[in-house]
Parts: C-alpha cells; structure tokens; sequence
C-alpha cells in the first residue's frame, strides 16, 4: 500500500525522484496519466493493466465511459525509474497538472499522486475543512 506525502524538486529535464518507499512499492515500469483535481496518476505496472481491464469492460456506448476512457488512456505513458530513482514526467502531462520546480507526490493506496505543492496546498487546506462532511457521508453508504 502506498502511503504518505513528500516535497521533491522537479529539475529542468523534467525529471523527479521517486521517494524510496513508493520506488520499492512501485517497480522499475510505471505507468503515468492525468489523474482527477489536475494533479498526476502514477500506477505500477500490475496496478494500471488492472484499471485499464476494468475501464475496457465498462460500455462505450455511453458517452462518459468513452470519455473518461479517452481521457485515461490518451494521457498515459510508460515510464522507467532510472538507476539514481527518478522518472521523466512527458512535457504534456506537466502542463496538464501545471508542475512548477516543487511538487508534491503523495501515496493514495493503488497509486501515487503528483501535486503542483502550490496546488496541493490549496487542495488540502479545502478538502480538510470537509472532512466531517465526507465522513458523515461515508457513513451513510457504510465505509465508516
């Protein structure tokens, strides 16, 4: 399970260190996409063809599944952790999640989230003044 939240530096390549926690959880083949609240997906292997068979069994005759599809699969890329632990985030899906020098990856169980800090920030301090209604909500369907 991938866990927790750490500031890196994204370098003029493009390229950001991967927290050896999330390397070992990870794999040497990742695969990175658009993820939801512009920030970036990154999957291990294993974990991306399981969401990738899940989205191929979902109909395409309807218009959201084709364009969640659509948007999942079109911004995704294979990338490998090279040997110093780095990977190389594609020029489009750094405009996508508006990276600047300092980013944010954060453990979210099956993946790894990369954050603009900027953004993150901005995120966090909003989805934690909802936390008592998220958790009354997660209730009322049984999660908590």
């Amino acid at each position: 399970m991938l866990l927790g939240e750490y500031t890196h530096t994204l370098d003029d390549k493009r390229r950001v260190m991967l927290p050896k926690k999330f390397k070992d959880g990870l794999g040497k083949k990742l695969v990175i996409t658009r993820g939801l609240d512009n920030c970036l997906f990154l999957y291990s292997e294993k974990e991306w063809a399981d969401i990738a068979k899940r989205l191929r069994e979902l109909s395409f005759a309807q218009a959201d599944t084709r364009g969640f599809n659509r948007f999942m699969f079109s911004g995704a890329v294979e990338v490998d952790v090279d040997g110093t632990g780095r990977i190389l985030v594609p020029e489009h899906l750094k405009k996508f999640a508006a990276l600047k020098t300092k980013v944010v990856l954060t453990g979210v169980s099956d993946r790894v989230e990369i954050w603009d800090a900027r953004r993150w920030g901005a995120y966090q301090e909003k989805i934690e003044k909802q936390g008592d209604a998220m958790a009354e909500k997660l209730g009322e369907i049984g999660v908590l």
